[in-house]
């Protein structure tokens, strides 16, 4: 075999090898498309989203508008309700937000993986940052020492990702109140001391807002933001 015939097979299984290659590549991508992200804006309206009908109308349009047509939940949860006017008095359960947004596994804008299962978002292996937990765009969400601080994630949520039992409103009255009594559970999704098993899972569960309409969420770092998860 010649010098050329040589070259010229080297080069064509050069060319096979990085084919393969970039066509694994592109089957990997096409199987990690977004799955998970936080809203790039709020409603508008504080914590009142409508509901989690409303919430979950926002994920789903901003999902469509950013170019996936998987299905999305809010990662919400609503309050437990007590009717003390039965006798005996009625107590409704809320719903888990861990309960709404299927099994996964999730993955941002960026193909990063977030977590495998509803086990793993809620355990020290959930992949939350502020590097990977992005908007549908695939932005970072301003995060401390940015201005404005949107840190303040609504969930209404304790942090195994289950309907708050401590009692008060921690969900601006199931997400449809905008009034300066109310208060909803927030997660940060820059989340430090990763080594502190205490800060393992504040992505989902941090504190209480500071109220609930448009101007009130700002005071403690929020701008009416939610995470968004695929149910498909």
């Amino acid at each position: 075999m010649s010098k050329l015939t040589k070259r010229t097979a080297a080069h064509g299984v050069a060319a096979l090898v990085i084919c393969c290659f970039a066509t694994a590549a592109q089957a990997q991508s096409a199987g990690e498309e977004m799955s998970f992200f936080i809203t790039s804006v709020g409603k508008g309206d504080g914590a009142n989203l409508g509901g989690l009908e409303g919430a979950d109308a926002h994920c789903n349009e901003l999902a469509s508008a950013a170019g996936t047509s998987k299905t999305f939940a809010a990662y919400l949860s609503t309050s437990m309700s007590i009717d003390r006017s039965t006798d005996p008095m009625t107590i409704t359960n809320g719903i888990s937000a861990r309960d709404r947004i299927g099994s996964g596994p999730w993955y941002n804008a960026k193909g990063e993986l977030i977590a495998n299962n509803v086990a793993d978002l809620h355990s020290d292996n959930v992949n939350i940052s502020l590097q990977t937990a992005l908007d549908e765009n695939g932005n970072p969400v301003n995060g401390r020492g940015s201005q404005p601080n949107k840190h303040d994630i609504l969930t209404g949520s304790d942090s195994a990702g289950h309907f708050s039992t401590a009692g008060g409103d921690t969900t601006c009255s199931n997400w449809t109140s905008n009034s300066e009594d109310g208060s909803a559970i927030v997660g940060h999704h820059d989340r430090v001391g990763l080594n502190d098993a205490r800060n393992m899972v504040s992505w989902n569960s941090s504190h209480g807002s500071r109220g609930c309409g448009e101007e009130h969420l700002p005071r403690s770092g929020g701008a009416g933001l939610f995470y968004c998860f695929s149910t498909d």
